[in-house]
């Protein structure tokens, strides 16, 4: 668990073969700098509704686009989304959530509370209609999976999201990796989301190489010079104080 903090849910060790890059830049900022695993989503989760910002400025959105539809999985991705949400309310944008599978895991739960306390609604069900969320909101957050998980690890409510999410035509943006690509060879075009905005976190995976969409930003302004000498990260420069940058 790091040098302190919350644990975490076993699909995150189930996949770390897979992503073997990102875990280990995740445990060097966990176990070497001690970093909080609540400090990292919140970073990240900050980070990520920055970019929400940057690619659909509130100033250019009607009342109507301005409803944005956040779905959390169960792993890191998912509590990633919930701190996004709540800093997207902050930002005068109005969030919901969805969250296929609630964990029980203390992380989740607090990060709920927090939006719940901050009046955002949390949707018992998502419609199985798309056209009543390409209605009813102007984008949708992708927080569903994180790197190298795949859906049947995380259960059929996320599936079902995932087959929901392929078929909006509302802007999709997708934290980290988009729910369902293999952070290494990407995902099958014909069978697998695409969207709009890719938030990378720390640092692109391989499968950002695939992506095609209108913004990629990189979110990883807070990992320390000597971390990204070591992992041979190729970041961008920030500009003054933004804590994401456009690829």
């Amino acid at each position: 668990a790091g040098c302190h903090g919350y644990t975490w849910n076993p699909i995150i060790q189930k996949s770390e073969a897979r992503r073997s890059g990102a875990a280990a830049l995740e445990r060097e900022l966990l176990e070497e700098y001690c970093f909080g695993r609540q400090q990292l989503v919140e970073l990240c989760g900050y980070a990520s509704a920055v970019a929400v910002t940057k690619a659909f400025p509130l100033p250019s959105l009607s009342r109507k686009q301005r409803t944005v539809l956040v779905v959390c999985g169960p792993e890191q991705n998912g509590a990633v989304g919930l701190a996004c949400a709540r800093h997207l309310r902050v930002f005068e944008y109005q969030p919901s959530v969805f969250s296929p599978a609630r964990p029980a895991d203390p992380l989740h739960r607090d990060l709920t509370t927090q939006c719940e306390k901050m009046d955002i609604p949390f949707l018992s069900f998502l419609p199985a209609e798309v056209r009543l969320i390409d209605d009813a909101y102007g984008l949708v957050v992708d927080a569903v999976l994180g790197p190298g998980v795949r859906p049947a690890e995380a259960g059929g409510p996320c599936a079902r999201a995932l087959t929901t999410m392929k078929r909006l035509s509302i802007p999709l943006v997708s934290l980290d990796v988009p729910s369902g690509w293999d952070a290494q060879a990407g995902g099958d075009v014909e069978d697998a989301l695409q969207p709009d905005v890719l938030v990378s976190l720390a640092a692109p995976k391989s499968c950002a190489r695939r992506f095609s969409g209108r913004h990629h930003f990189v979110a990883g302004r807070f990992v320390p010079d000597e971390v990204r000498r070591k992992f041979a990260l190729r970041l961008p420069e920030y500009s003054g104080t933004d804590c994401v940058a456009a690829l």
